[in-house]
């Protein structure tokens, strides 16, 4: 018997919705890569993805966001994921895995992660893309501090400890991704998560789990 499937169905707008961003981001990433970030325009990446100058911004708010876009929703996976975690897991397993659900989005599959550091190259090495990238950080370190604050009780408004926790595990996702992106890919990024969170591990634990005084 063929088991039915729990997943939504993607739609045919959804599947276009998709097509169109990733001719998009592709077509950017090879101009960018031939020509550098500062001499594409917008309607060079319209151009070379087939499509009008209209339609590129009904997909994108800008060229920095046609990149970024790529890795902006990392955050989302975060927090879902350390929302999701035992409710007595230490802080730092419990960030540990937040952080690898958004490492591991970047190096899944040949193809994809080809892509991915691509992307994350250019990110890094472009300083508009760089601060467009830090602007999502930013939102993602208030996600995760409000998301620890509530695993571990604490008033993150008051309490330093839940801001401090997203800082460091946002840190550690920041050095591995750095790390992975100048060894072309090579270093394996689940160990690289697991070094930096062994290191941040007596900090981030500090707190304690829910119900253990600090």
């Amino acid at each position: 018997m063929v088991g039915v499937s729990t997943r939504p169905a993607v739609t045919m707008a959804q599947r276009k919705r998709q097509l169109v961003t990733d001719e998009l981001t592709e077509a950017a990433l090879q101009l960018m890569a031939r020509e550098g970030f500062d001499a594409v325009t917008v309607d060079a990446i319209a151009a070379a993805a087939g499509v009008s100058k209209r339609t590129f911004f009904r997909y994108f708010a800008s060229k920095e966001d046609v990149v970024v876009q790529f890795l902006a929703d990392m955050g989302t996976g975060m927090r879902a994921e350390l929302a999701a975690r035992p409710a007595a897991e230490p802080p730092s397993e419990a960030l540990r895995h937040a952080v690898w659900v958004a490492m591991a989005a970047c190096a899944d599959g040949v193809e994809h992660s080809g892509r991915a550091l691509r992307v994350v190259q250019l990110i890094l090495r472009t300083p508009a893309l760089r601060a467009r990238f830090l602007e999502h950080q930013a939102q993602w370190r208030d996600d995760l501090a409000a998301e620890t604050a509530h695993r571990l009780g604490l008033d993150p408004e008051t309490d330093l400890s839940p801001r401090l926790a997203a800082g460091a595990a946002l840190a550690a996702f920041d050095t591995v991704l750095r790390r992975w992106s100048d060894s072309g890919g090579v270093e394996d990024p689940a160990a690289l998560t697991d070094r930096a969170f062994a290191f941040l591990a007596p900090a981030l634990d500090a707190a304690g789990p829910p119900g253990v005084s600090r």
